[in-house]
């Protein structure tokens, strides 16, 4: 999957598919998460968040489930 590079104290980069509703954040410790079944809207509404990671904390981390792909 593709991914942005954004500006973040623990976020390297974060990247949607929309066919899936997958969300993947790859961390600054090189570790990287897919969550399922993520609405478009949040993608849209953490890319646009002056807190990337504090957005994740609190709308995704614990609403859906995730693996760990990386």
């Amino acid at each position: 999957m593709e991914r942005d590079q954004i500006a973040s104290s623990n976020i390297r980069s974060i990247g949607y598919d929309i066919a899936t509703q997958t969300l993947e954040v790859e961390f600054l410790n090189g570790r990287v998460y897919q969550y399922y079944g993520v609405p478009r809207n949040l993608f849209d509404q953490i890319m646009g968040a002056s807190s990337k990671g504090q957005f994740l904390h609190q709308y995704i981390k614990n609403a859906y489930p995730y693996s760990r792909v990386g």
